[in-house]
This record gives structure tokens, C-alpha cells and sequence, in this order.
């Protein structure tokens, strides 16, 4: 059964969830009680997840209704893909509006607000829109990138782990390896993982296994061998040198699984991001490419009524501000509440937009100049970013840098003057 063929009094129970950075207040009834429950979760990374698996068992499947405030979206995104439940996001505004109706002091309290939302999704949810799932493409879209983000951490973890063993014992094989996360260097060390090791190996088999792997030294190659020829162990201490071998090789067939299951990954999300009508949309932005761009359509997903403006999804995924208020103080803050596999693309996006794109390249400097550091001119270059494809997405039509440009020396933008001329 899909969301959308739900019936409202088929709901097993109604649930609010007030969310805090530090703790969750939950309100829960189950339709055919009287009783009021109350449930405060700790803010740990598996509580969710448990007491989702609760819900589940406890309800024998059957549908729940969960009401929360639209602009959390680190909850939302953690609840979105369990098939039972049905999200009600609720304007906080609309919250704050049906508390004032009961208190009217108006003050804010996290046990009585989970108590409010729950009480607004069980007596007026016809007048609520639910949260709509994506199309099966797109969802499973939306999975595969990010399984494939958690395969990519994972590799970097070995990785790093690898480098600080080789740095003990080999540093010289962190330069004849190549990149540590790639076959090349796995094969490399699992055939020689010591330097006495590849000592021992004459020219030609160390010309051999260079050529097999695709990598052309050319005139390199005399002097790489001369290197290796001249090398000098860091460390002869015998019980260093073993346990490292010992510990490189444990981490040389997990990290050439995880090479393998990433490739699988790949292919299936070309497949999958080939079927997809917005695809276009997404290719046409200038640095995202194979991975970036498949990880900002599943951020947009493909229904078009999710976000009401681009403010919604600046939110949504954290790369909005928030700004703090107390008596004459004021200061801005990085988003936290956020799912941050959403906040992570546009991030990596627009980090990677100011090498492609002359516009873009030019805010960043823009930013730096003015103060900000590296991560605080892409998170407000990711800002702008997402107004524009925002409006692309809504208007399915590809991005076209020309058109921006003009757009901006339309306006008389002063970042116009800042864009360096286009290269003939």
C-alpha cells in the first residue's frame, strides 16, 4: 500500500515529534485509546532508528501519522523512507498560531508542542498535506547515491589508516603506489609490501607491472627505478616492519571490496540517472558531473510541489543560516538540524562549481575578500546556487551560465563586474 492510498482512518496511531538538538519529545495516541503517551528520546544517532523498529512491531505495520515542524529537516529526512509512516510537515508558524489559540502567554514548550502537533495531525489532518514519497525511480535514485557516499567514507577511512602504517615503516611506496584508494596501489602493495620486497624485483618486472595497470611513466620510469635502487628502509626494527605487513595486507581485501562494490555502485546510478526525465536539468550544471549531479537530483527529488520556494529546500538541507537573537546580541550560526547527506552535495557542489563556472569563481573570491574562510564562501556560494536551480527545477529548463551572466549585467549586479571575460 502507497501513502497516497492510505485512508485517514486507517492510521494505527498519531504521533507529534517536537525535535531539540539534544533531546526529542514525542506525544503519542493510538487511535482506538483515550491515552496520551509521552516519550523523550536522547539525541544518539540510533535512537531513531530503534524506536522506529518499535513502532513497527507494536503496530504490526499498519500506517502511522507523524506530525513535525516542516523546518526540521534532519527528522524528516531520517522518517521519510519507512513505507508505514506518513509525514504531516507543519508550518511552524501554523504551530505557533494553534499554541497561541490554548496558551496565551504564547510561550514556547517542547513537551506541549509534541503534544499540539500530535493533536493537529489527529483532529484537522484533512486540512494537512502529507509529505509525498518520490517515484520508485527517484527513491531508489535517492538510496543509491547515498549508499554509495557511506561504500566512499568507508574507503577513506582504510585509507587513512593504510597511509599512517606505510608512513611507519614504507613512506616510500605513499609515492610508487599512486592513490591509496585505487587497484593500482592495492596491487602494488599486495605485491610488494616492503621495501625489500620490490628491491628484490628487476626493472622489467617493475616496468611490467606498470604497464599492466595502464600507468605510462614514459621518461619517469629510469628515474623511478633509480629510486627504488637507492631507497633506504626508515626503520630495519624486525617487529615494526612484520606487524605493519601484517596490518597492511588485512586492509588491502577490504579496501579492493570496496573499490568493487563502489564501481557497482556507479553503474547502477548511470542506469538509474539515465531513466530520469529531469536528468538534462542536472547535466547542464556546470561541475557536478556523474556523482554530483545524480546526489542534487534526489536532493530536489521529482516533485515539484515538495518545496513552495527556494528559502524551503535552503532550509531544509542546512545550508540556510540560522540566526540567533537574544536581548541586543545577535549572531549567525551554522544549520545543525539538517540531513547532512543533503547539506554534504550542495556543499561539494559548489566547491567543485568554482572551477567550471566563471560566475561562481568570481562570488567565492568575492567572499574571500571579504573575510570569510573556505567553507563559509562555499556554503554561501551553495546558497545562491540553489535560487538558481531552484527556478530551473521548477521551470525544467537546463542552466545556461550565458544566460545567468547577461541576466546578472541586466540587473547591474555588482558581482558582474567582478566575472572574468569568457576565454575565446
Amino acid at each position: 500500500m502507497t501513502r497516497s492510498e492510505i485512508n485517514p482512518t486507517e492510521f494505527a496511531a498519531y504521533i507529534g515529534i517536537d525535535w531539540a538538538d539534544q533531546k526529542h519529545d514525542i506525544c503519542l495516541q493510538e487511535a482506538s485509546s483515550n491515552q496520551i503517551e509521552s516519550l523523550r528520546l536522547d539525541h544518539k544517532p540510533d535512537s531513531i532508528s530503534n524506536w522506529v523498529a518499535q513502532l513497527r512491531q507494536r503496530f504490526q505495520g499498519k500506517p502511522i501519522a507523524i506530525a513535525l515542524e516542516q523546518k526540521r529537516g534532519g527528522l524528516l529526512y531520517s522518517l521519510m523512507h519507512y513505507e508505514f509512516i506518513v509525514l504531516y510537515p507543519i508550518n511552524p508558524k501554523a504551530l505557533s498560531s494553534y499554541r497561541q489559540a490554548f496558551a496565551t502567554s504564547g510561550a514556547k514548550d517542547d513537551p506541549v508542542d509534541a503534544g499540539l502537533l500530535q493533536e493537529m495531525v489527529r483532529l484537522h489532518r484533512n486540512k494537512l498535506r502529507p509529505w509525498t514519497p518520490d517515484d520508485p525511480l527517484t527513491r531508489e535514485l535517492s538510496l543509491l547515491v547515498e549508499y554509495r557516499r557511506r561504500l566512499v567514507d568507508d574507503r577513506t577511512y582504510l585509507t587513512n589508516r593504510l597511509q599512517a602504517l606505510l608512513k611507519q615503516y614504507f613512506p616510500q611506496a605513499l609515492d610508487w603506489a599512486g592513490e591509496l584508494g585505487s587497484l593500482l596501489a592495492i596491487d602494488f602493495l599486495t605485491q610488494w609490501a616492503q621495501l625489500e620486497a620490490i628491491k628484490k624485483a628487476s626493472p622489467d618486472e617493475v616496468r611490467d607491472f606498470y604497464r599492466a595497470h595502464g600507468c605510462r611513466l614514459g621518461e619517469k620510469l629510469p628515474q623511478r627505478l633509480a629510486e627504488i635502487s637507492a631507497a633506504q628502509p626508515l626503520t630495519t626494527d624486525k617487529a615494526v616492519v612484520t606487524a605493519s605487513i601484517t596490518m597492511v595486507q588485512a586492509l588491502l581485501e577490504p579496501l579492493r571490496g570496496l573499490i568493487a562494490g563502489i564501481e557497482s555502485f556507479d553503474q547502477q546510478i548511470k542506469a538509474c540517472y539515465e531513466q530520469h526525465p529531469d536528468k538534462e536539468i542536472f547535466n547542464s550544471l556546470p561541475g557536478a558531473g556523474p556523482v554530483l549531479a545524480p546526489r542534487l537530483l534526489t536532493a530536489f527529488s521529482a516533485d515539484r510541489e515538495r518545496y513552495q520556494s527556494a528559502e524551503e529546500i535552503q532550509c531544509f538541507s542546512g545550508i540556510a543560516p540560522v540566526t540567533e537573537r537574544s536581548g541586543k546580541t545577535k549572531f549567525v550560526r551554522r544549520r545543525l538540524a539538517c540531513p547532512k547527506f543533503v547539506r554534504q552535495s550542495f556543499h561539494e557542489f559548489a566547491n567543485s562549481s568554482i572551477k567550471w563556472s566563471r560566475w561562481a569563481r568570481a562570488y567565492y573570491d568575492q567572499q574571500r575578500h571579504r573575510g570569510n574562510k573556505h567553507h563559509e564562501a562555499i556554503r554561501a556560494l551553495a546558497y545562491k546556487w540553489i535560487r538558481i536551480i531552484y527556478r530551473c527545477w521548477q521551470d525544467h529548463e537546463p542552466y545556461d551560465e550565458v544566460v545567468y551572466i547577461a541576466k546578472l549585467e541586466l540587473r547591474g549586479s555588482p558581482l558582474a563586474k567582478l566575472i572574468p571575460a569568457q576565454a575565446e
